[in-house]
């Protein structure tokens, strides 16, 4: 190609930049079989708290997908997942759709995508970008789609944030932002990064609760008792529920709601509020008395349904003037 030729491809490509706004489009990677899969699935959440990918819960989740078409959906990143889902799995294919932008996720052809999937994992991030840019758009009801019609789903770190009716949106948040904290929320939980949402997806066994990943690595037990006390305060829920997973650990619902926790790390805590919070207001700190958790390490069980578990410690946490306290301190992650 001669300098002439370059310099006229470059023009053009700047052109249709600038013509797009400057907005990239979505990207779709596929590795396996060109033509989509006819099988039948079985439903299942694989939850996964970020850090290092399980392979066993990866397996758990391409088992579910009975020899389907295994979908990655992203906001930033690139294919990294198909290789390593591609070595573990038994799967027609293996994709990875990026979807960066609203206007990317209104497009038909990603939305049939999407619905075309086995099953579908949503990776780490930002959460926000996928609130922002999914929400009230054919992305979030062709997930929701797949959901109801007895299709697996997984997610990790942001992706597994996203999972519950609520959620810790981000939103506002900058990548260089630290990340939130409990110091920031415990001593006034209507902090202005304290942003929740409700109602991105729709997974039965996940109503009327919020997911939480990193947990014990990133000490996020105050924070995610002050995301509690605004649900009920704000008049979202009575009686919400967490699951909150640490890194290297997934916890694998069947769609009984039966549950299995797995990994290396310090497993999942499920808690459930017994009281509405005695304060909750802002610029106040906050106390919220009675909280009952249940810390599940790997091999326990737990029942979504029943709200029980076997294989791990049961225990209390209240918070008094911002400050948390614990029955069995020896076991507190905050």
């Amino acid at each position: 190609m001669t300098y002439k030729s370059r310099s006229l491809v470059l023009l053009v490509a700047l052109l249709v930049l600038s013509a797009t706004g400057r907005a990239a489009s979505y990207k779709y990677i596929r590795i396996g079989e060109k033509k989509d899969a006819q099988t039948t699935p079985s439903f299942g959440i694989a939850m996964m708290g970020g850090g290092s990918d399980l392979d066993a819960a990866f397996r758990w989740l391409c088992d579910k997908a009975n020899g389907g078409d295994f979908l990655i959906l992203r906001a930033r990143g690139d294919d990294g997942y198909n290789s390593y889902v591609n070595g573990l799995c038994k799967a027609n294919s293996v994709a990875t759709l990026i979807i960066p932008n609203r206007k990317s996720a209104q497009k038909p052809a990603v939305a049939d995508i999407i619905r075309h999937a086995t099953v579908i994992f949503i990776a780490g991030g930002n959460q926000a970008r996928y609130v922002n840019f999914w929400r009230g758009t054919p992305v979030q009801d062709a997930i929701n789609a797949n959901i109801a019609a007895g299709k697996p789903i997984g997610g990790t770190s942001a992706g597994l944030a996203v999972l519950g009716e609520f959620a810790y949106g981000s939103l506002g948040d900058k990548p260089k932002d630290n990340d939130l904290a409990s110091t920031d929320v415990l001593p006034n939980p209507y902090f202005k990064r304290v942003t929740l949402v409700r109602d991105f997806l729709k997974i039965p066994q996940l109503e009327n609760t919020i997911t939480d990943s990193h947990f014990a690595k990133r000490d996020r037990m105050g924070r995610t008792l002050g995301f509690l006390a605004r649900i009920i305060q704000d008049g979202w829920s009575k009686n919400p529920r967490e699951v909150a997973i640490d890194e290297k650990s997934a916890v694998l619902v069947e769609a009984d709601g039966k549950a299995t926790v797995v990994g290396s790390g310090k497993g999942a805590y499920f808690l459930r509020p017994t009281q509405t919070p005695d304060i909750c207001k802002e610029n106040m700190p906050l106390t919220f008395r009675n909280i009952s958790v249940y810390e599940a390490p790997a091999g326990a069980r737990f029942d979504l349904t029943s709200w029980a578990g076997a294989g791990g410690i049961s225990y209390t946490l209240s918070v008094v003037n911002g400050v948390v306290r614990s029955t069995q301190p020896e076991n507190a992650v905050y």
